[in-house]
């Protein structure tokens, strides 16, 4: 049976083959396609690092329809990941390529190695941002919002307190 997912990818350091962060992050959209059929694509954005990170972001979303469960599209991208030469180091550090699953058509997903709702995919923007363009009305199993909603929420701008 078909599921399917939404995929944040992104990027912040160059590939010898595939070049910037921007085209590598193109180049894992189309890579993409060996697990499943890419439905929508949002349109590539550059972001500010998080974390120990020194560089700027490439930053994209996709829905993927994937005959895949949860687990076996993980291992799908993990070695998409290690193709394009990431290789896990530190959490938030540079990285040619990153690929999480974000959200899942079965709702829910949670064991040792993977949960679904991504856990912290509500206070990113550089994943709410690209994802409402091409889902907008996909709802967080959580808190029952939109990802449009969500990404308002997180991008509203706010008055100072006085």
């Amino acid at each position: 049976m078909s599921s399917t997912y939404l995929v944040a990818i992104g990027s912040n350091r160059r590939h010898h083959l595939y070049g910037n962060p921007h085209e590598i992050v193109r180049a894992a959209m189309e890579e993409l396609t060996a697990l499943g059929t890419v439905t929508a694509r949002s349109a590539i954005v550059a972001t500010s690092p998080i974390g120990p990170a020194q560089r700027r972001f490439a930053n994209a979303a996709v829905l993927l329809e994937s005959e895949y469960d949860p687990p076996s599209l993980l291992a799908g991208l993990k070695h998409a990941e290690r193709e394009f030469g990431r290789r896990s180091f530190r959490r938030w550090g540079d990285r040619v390529l990153d690929l999480d699953i974000i959200l899942w058509s079965g709702g829910h997903w949670g064991d040792s190695s993977l949960t679904i709702p991504h856990a912290e995919f509500r206070k990113r923007a550089f994943v709410l941002g690209p994802a409402s363009t091409i889902a907008p009305a996909w709802r967080d199993p959580i808190s029952g919002l939109s990802l449009i909603q969500l990404n308002a929420r997180l991008t509203r701008a706010r008055t100072l307190p006085r």
